[in-house]
C-alpha cells in the first residue's frame, strides 16, 4: 500500500513593513486631520475673553468669542480639511503641494490661536459699540478662557497630519486611480476596435459574451 500523503500548511506571506507602516500613517493622519479641524471649528465659535465695559453710573457685562477675536483659525481648518480630502485625488507633485497646504493651514491655525489668547481689541470694539464712544476700551476686569489654547491643540493636530501626509503620501492609495484604470481600459479597447471595425457580436445566451462585453465597457443588453 502507498502512503497517503499529508497536506503541508501553507506558509504565512509576510505583511510588509512599508505596507503596515503607510496604512498606520494613513489612518493616524485622517484621524489627526479631521479630529483638529472639527474642534478648532467647534472651539472657535465658544467664549476666549470676557469684561466689562462702564456705562453711566453702572457696567455691562461683554463677551467675545473666538471669530470675534481672529477668523483665521477656523477660515484654515476649514482649508485643511478640503487639502486632506484632496490628499487622495492628487498624485505626485499634486500631493506634495496639497500635503504642504495641509501643513501651513495647521500651523497658520495654531499660531493665529495662540496670539488671539491675549488678545482684547475685540473687547474694546465691542465696548465702543455699546458705549457710543469709539475711545472707549474694555473696564479692568477681563478675564481669557481656555478656548484659544484649546484651538491651538487642534491647529497643531492638523500640522501633524500634514507632516505625516508629507512623509508618507506618496505611499498612499489614490481615489481616481480606480476609475482612472476603467476608464483607461475602455479606451484601449475602442483604440484596439477600431473606426472602422464592427462591434463584436454579444450572444444573451452565453454568459461568457455579456462579461466580455461588460468589461468592454458596452451595454450588453441594447440591441444593435
Amino acid at each position: 500500500m502507498s502512503a497517503v500523503p499529508v497536506p503541508q500548511p501553507r506558509a504565512a506571506v509576510p505583511v510588509s513593513t512599508d505596507a503596515a507602516s503607510s496604512r498606520r500613517s494613513l489612518a493616524v493622519a485622517l484621524l489627526l486631520g479631521a479630529a483638529g479641524a472639527a474642534v478648532v471649528l467647534i472651539a472657535s465659535g465658544q467664549v476666549w475673553s470676557r469684561g466689562t465695559a462702564s456705562v453711566g453710573g453702572g457696567s455691562v457685562p461683554l463677551s467675545a468669542d473666538g471669530r470675534d477675536v481672529t477668523g483665521v483659525p477656523a477660515a484654515l481648518a476649514v482649508v485643511g480639511l478640503a487639502a486632506l480630502v484632496a490628499v487622495f485625488a492628487v498624485r505626485s507633485g499634486g500631493r506634495l503641494l496639497v500635503s504642504l497646504l495641509l501643513t501651513l493651514s495647521g500651523a497658520g491655525a495654531a499660531a493665529t490661536a495662540f496670539l488671539g489668547a491675549s488678545d482684547s481689541s475685540a473687547l474694546d470694539e465691542k465696548a465702543a459699540t455699546t458705549v457710543g464712544d469709539s475711545s472707549a476700551t474694555i473696564g479692568d476686569v477681563l478675564t481669557h478662557t481656555a478656548w484659544p489654547y484649546v484651538t491651538a491643540v487642534a491647529g497643531v493636530l492638523i500640522l501633524l497630519a500634514g507632516l505625516l501626509s508629507l512623509r508618507y503620501g506618496k505611499q498612499w492609495p489614490a481615489m481616481s486611480g480606480r476609475y482612472e484604470r476603467e476608464g483607461a481600459s475602455r479606451a484601449g479597447g475602442a483604440v484596439r476596435r477600431g473606426p472602422g471595425r464592427p462591434a463584436p457580436v454579444v450572444d444573451p445566451d452565453r454568459p461568457e459574451d455579456l462579461w466580455k462585453a461588460l468589461d468592454r465597457g458596452e451595454d450588453p443588453t441594447r440591441e444593435t
